[in-house]
């Protein structure tokens, strides 16, 4: 059975764009923007070089509806610009708990998509959940500002694995309590 897009997985709309589920049709640029080795350096499982067929087996993944985490596509669409800006997913940990993760296309950092992205999720608390929790590794200070602008709370140092740096990557932990 082929699908477009997850039927029970919401749409979340801002006044700039819109977190929708991912689509097959996305695949041409999350390839291009998940290849580009800066991209892949700032999150933990984004390999670089990006093998052939594992950004095609992500969205078929994230279109089943067995799965234990929803993924969003940041659509750009809305104010006339590129369809597809970055990818934000949240991971159910447990009943009450979920992680969140993004990624923007560089040509896209600095504009304030991670916020406003990260923001709009937590808002939505798709999932219901208590708590969200977010890691960002420390060489990228950005991140860890748009979590703290989002309420997110520094809960401590970590480490874990880059795929892309083939190395286990001091991190910063945080946590928001939504409820």
């Amino acid at each position: 059975m082929k699908l477009d897009a997850i039927i029970n997985q919401p749409v979340i709309e801002t006044e700039r764009f819109d977190l929708r589920p991912l689509r097959r049709s996305d695949l041409g640029l999350i390839e291009h923007y998940a290849s580009d080795e800066r991209v892949a350096r700032m999150t933990t499982s984004i390999p670089h070089p990006l093998p052939p067929g594992l950004i095609e087996g992500f969205i078929a993944r994230a279109m089943t509806e067995s799965r234990d985490e929803d993924v969003w596509a940041i659509d750009g669409s809305k104010d006339g610009g590129n369809e597809l800006k970055g990818v934000i997913s949240l991971k159910k940990l447990d009943r009450n708990q979920s992680e969140v993760a993004y990624w923007v296309a560089p040509i896209f950092w600095n504009s304030g998509i991670a916020s406003l992205a990260v923001e709009a999720l937590v808002t939505a608390n798709p999932m219901k959940n208590d708590t969200m929790f977010a890691s960002v590794f420390q060489d990228n200070p950005a991140s860890a500002r748009v979590l703290t602008h989002c309420g997110f709370q520094y809960l401590g140092d970590a480490e874990s694995f880059a795929v892309a740096r083939d190395a286990t990557v001091p991190t910063w932990t945080y946590s928001h309590k939504l409820i």
